[in-house]
Protein backbone atom coordinates (compact mmCIF):
# COMPACT_ATOMS: atom_id res chain seq x y z
CA UNK A 1 0.00 0.00 0.00
CA UNK A 2 0.93 3.28 -0.50
CA UNK A 3 2.13 5.75 1.95
CA UNK A 4 2.37 9.55 3.13
CA UNK A 5 5.47 11.51 3.13
CA UNK A 6 4.87 14.72 3.79
CA UNK A 7 1.59 16.35 5.59
CA UNK A 8 0.89 19.91 5.85
CA UNK A 9 -2.14 21.52 7.90
CA UNK A 10 -3.56 24.73 6.57
CA UNK A 11 -4.60 26.37 10.33
CA UNK A 12 -4.00 29.66 8.64
CA UNK A 13 -7.08 31.18 9.50
CA UNK A 14 -7.78 29.37 12.67
CA UNK A 15 -6.96 30.42 16.29
CA UNK A 16 -3.65 29.46 17.66
CA UNK A 17 -3.97 26.25 19.42
CA UNK A 18 -3.37 25.46 23.69
CA UNK A 19 0.08 24.15 23.99
CA UNK A 20 -1.99 20.80 24.76
CA UNK A 21 -3.17 21.02 21.02
CA UNK A 22 0.09 21.88 19.41
CA UNK A 23 1.76 18.76 21.01
CA UNK A 24 -1.38 16.47 20.07
CA UNK A 25 -0.60 17.74 16.42
CA UNK A 26 3.22 17.18 16.62
CA UNK A 27 2.91 14.07 17.98
CA UNK A 28 0.35 13.09 15.06
CA UNK A 29 2.28 13.95 12.23
CA UNK A 30 5.35 12.68 13.38
CA UNK A 31 3.79 9.46 14.24
CA UNK A 32 1.95 9.66 10.72
CA UNK A 33 5.26 10.08 8.66
CA UNK A 34 6.75 7.31 10.70
CA UNK A 35 4.43 4.55 9.73
CA UNK A 36 1.26 5.17 7.48
CA UNK A 37 -0.21 3.27 5.06
CA UNK A 38 -2.63 5.63 2.81
CA UNK A 39 -3.86 4.61 -0.98
CA UNK A 40 -5.64 6.02 -3.87
CA UNK A 41 -7.82 4.07 -5.41
CA UNK A 42 -5.86 3.67 -8.52
CA UNK A 43 -3.69 2.27 -10.87
CA UNK A 44 -0.66 0.60 -9.53
CA UNK A 45 1.37 2.81 -11.41
CA UNK A 46 -0.19 5.89 -9.37
CA UNK A 47 0.74 3.84 -6.10
CA UNK A 48 2.10 7.41 -4.81
CA UNK A 49 3.62 8.36 -1.79
CA UNK A 50 1.81 11.12 -1.43
CA UNK A 51 2.07 14.43 -0.06
CA UNK A 52 -0.96 15.59 1.87
CA UNK A 53 -2.44 19.33 2.30
CA UNK A 54 -5.08 19.25 5.23
CA UNK A 55 -7.57 22.26 5.56
CA UNK A 56 -10.97 23.21 6.70
CA UNK A 57 -12.37 25.14 4.01
CA UNK A 58 -15.68 26.65 3.91
CA UNK A 59 -17.05 23.94 6.58
CA UNK A 60 -15.44 21.24 4.48
CA UNK A 61 -12.56 19.14 5.57
CA UNK A 62 -10.34 19.79 2.69
CA UNK A 63 -7.60 17.05 1.59
CA UNK A 64 -5.53 18.10 -0.68
CA UNK A 65 -3.20 15.01 -1.86
CA UNK A 66 0.27 15.70 -4.12
CA UNK A 67 2.44 12.83 -5.40
CA UNK A 68 6.35 13.11 -4.64
CA UNK A 69 6.93 15.97 -7.67
CA UNK A 70 4.26 18.13 -6.73
CA UNK A 71 1.92 17.14 -9.14
CA UNK A 72 -2.03 16.55 -8.03
CA UNK A 73 -2.97 13.17 -7.48
CA UNK A 74 -6.05 14.10 -5.75
CA UNK A 75 -8.50 16.58 -3.71
CA UNK A 76 -11.87 15.52 -2.07
CA UNK A 77 -13.63 17.41 0.32
CA UNK A 78 -15.50 15.95 3.29
CA UNK A 79 -18.49 17.26 5.43
CA UNK A 80 -17.43 18.16 9.10
CA UNK A 81 -21.42 17.15 10.33
CA UNK A 82 -20.22 13.56 11.09
CA UNK A 83 -17.59 14.56 13.02
CA UNK A 84 -18.83 17.26 14.85
CA UNK A 85 -20.60 15.01 17.84
CA UNK A 86 -17.08 12.76 18.00
CA UNK A 87 -14.90 15.28 18.19
CA UNK A 88 -17.14 17.39 20.46
CA UNK A 89 -16.87 14.34 22.85
CA UNK A 90 -13.05 13.66 22.16
CA UNK A 91 -12.32 16.97 23.61
CA UNK A 92 -14.41 16.53 26.31
CA UNK A 93 -12.67 13.84 27.46
CA UNK A 94 -9.36 14.71 26.22
CA UNK A 95 -9.77 17.83 29.02
CA UNK A 96 -10.97 15.36 31.80
CA UNK A 97 -7.89 13.17 31.50
CA UNK A 98 -5.68 16.43 31.50
CA UNK A 99 -7.23 17.47 34.98
CA UNK A 100 -7.08 13.91 36.00
CA UNK A 101 -3.34 13.40 35.42
CA UNK A 102 -3.19 16.69 37.37
CA UNK A 103 -4.54 15.13 40.50
CA UNK A 104 -6.41 12.05 40.27
CA UNK A 105 -5.03 8.24 41.21
CA UNK A 106 -3.40 6.48 38.48
CA UNK A 107 -7.00 4.01 38.63
CA UNK A 108 -9.06 6.89 37.32
CA UNK A 109 -6.67 8.29 35.12
CA UNK A 110 -6.68 5.09 33.75
CA UNK A 111 -9.82 4.47 33.09
CA UNK A 112 -10.25 8.30 31.81
CA UNK A 113 -7.85 7.43 28.83
CA UNK A 114 -9.62 4.55 28.36
CA UNK A 115 -13.04 6.08 27.72
CA UNK A 116 -10.60 8.66 25.70
CA UNK A 117 -9.30 5.81 23.16
CA UNK A 118 -12.66 4.60 22.96
CA UNK A 119 -13.73 7.68 21.61
CA UNK A 120 -10.66 8.00 19.34
CA UNK A 121 -11.12 4.86 17.67
CA UNK A 122 -14.80 6.08 17.13
CA UNK A 123 -13.25 8.92 15.15
CA UNK A 124 -10.98 7.25 13.06
CA UNK A 125 -14.36 4.55 12.23
CA UNK A 126 -15.66 7.69 11.33
CA UNK A 127 -13.02 8.79 8.90
CA UNK A 128 -12.54 5.06 7.39
CA UNK A 129 -16.20 5.45 6.28
CA UNK A 130 -15.96 9.00 5.14
CA UNK A 131 -13.12 7.80 3.26
CA UNK A 132 -14.46 5.07 1.70
CA UNK A 133 -14.22 4.81 -1.99
CA UNK A 134 -11.40 7.95 -2.05
CA UNK A 135 -8.82 6.70 0.07
CA UNK A 136 -7.53 3.69 1.69
CA UNK A 137 -6.24 3.81 5.09
CA UNK A 138 -5.52 1.58 7.91
CA UNK A 139 -7.10 2.22 11.20
CA UNK A 140 -3.46 3.46 12.91
CA UNK A 141 -3.36 6.14 10.16
CA UNK A 142 -7.11 6.84 10.48
CA UNK A 143 -6.70 7.67 14.13
CA UNK A 144 -3.81 9.85 13.53
CA UNK A 145 -5.19 11.87 10.76
CA UNK A 146 -8.44 12.27 13.03
CA UNK A 147 -6.12 14.05 15.79
CA UNK A 148 -4.97 16.22 12.99
CA UNK A 149 -8.58 16.62 12.15
CA UNK A 150 -9.27 17.37 16.02
CA UNK A 151 -7.00 20.04 15.77
CA UNK A 152 -8.42 21.46 12.68
CA UNK A 153 -11.97 21.65 14.05
CA UNK A 154 -10.36 23.07 17.35
CA UNK A 155 -10.51 26.40 15.44
CA UNK A 156 -12.74 25.67 13.00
Amino acid sequence: MSHLIHIEIDDANLPTPTPEIEQERKVAVFDLLEDNSFALPRDEADAGPYKLNLSIKERRLVFDIADEGDDKAAEFHLSLGPFRQVVKDYFQICESYFDAVKKLPPSQIEAIDMARRGIHNEGARVLQERLDGKADVDIDTARRLFTLICVLHFGG
